[in-house]
């Protein structure tokens, strides 16, 4: 907290390379602070925190507004076309002990693609990618993040009917997440799609006790 009406919420976007996690950070918020664009090669090769502004309108506590700052750590991806496995998460977690550190991290978002399919060892990856980060209650800080969503609503998929059709192997994730997720149109989401967006991470959050991992700096 920064003062009795404003609350800070830290978040990292994780996931491979080209699924749209600077744009997911970028809408959440509201900013354009990592660079996004199509690319044969990856995009980001270093972790950078983004800022929000003061956000009102989006919680409350007690009868009175409350106003809402959130920070996100966006992360190269993995596999990167750049760095070897073992960099991108050496990389994370000193970002994450750096920016975060005592304060803690509320949520890791792990993005993945609503328009292309989970298959077990990229599943099985980020898993382990997370775990190793996160350590054994990563479950409980981890929400899933299906962007590029409006590609799926086009080949004529509601979201229940996504659900339905969707792998096994992308099912079992979002239960072992307790199906903390979001379909998400990162390309144009507007500031109410943003609000909407935020109260459901915060109710994620709530669901969590407000709870945070923390970090501590790794001794060399």
């Amino acid at each position: 907290m920064a003062d009795s009406n404003e609350m800070t919420i830290n978040l990292v976007v994780l996931g491979r390379t080209q699924t749209g996690k600077s744009a997911t950070g970028n809408s959440l918020l509201g900013s354009s602070d990592f660079e996004s664009h199509c690319s044969p090669s990856s995009v980001t090769t270093c972790c950078s925190l983004g800022r929000s502004c003061r956000i009102s309108g989006i919680m409350r506590r007690n009868g009175c507004e409350l106003a809402l700052r959130v920070q996100v750590l966006d992360t190269p991806g993995y596999p990167h076309s750049d760095l070897s496995r073992e960099h991108v998460r050496d990389r994370v977690r000193s970002a994450l002990a750096h920016h975060f550190g005592k304060k803690g991290l509320h949520l890791a978002l792990l993005v993945l693609r609503a328009d292309l399919p989970l298959c077990p060892d990229e599943r099985d990856d980020a898993v382990q990618f997370i775990q190793e980060l996160l350590g054994p209650t990563w479950k409980d800080f981890t929400a899933v993040l299906l962007t590029h969503a409006n590609k799926a609503e086009e080949a004529g998929f509601s979201e229940e009917a996504y659900l339905q059709s969707a792998p096994s192997t992308l099912l079992s994730l979002l239960s072992s997440v307790q199906h903390k997720y979001i379909f998400l149109d990162n390309q144009n989401i507007i500031k109410e799609e943003r609000a909407i967006v935020l109260r459901k991470l915060l109710s994620f959050i709530r669901q969590n006790n407000y709870q945070v991992i923390p970090f501590k700096h790794s001794k060399e």
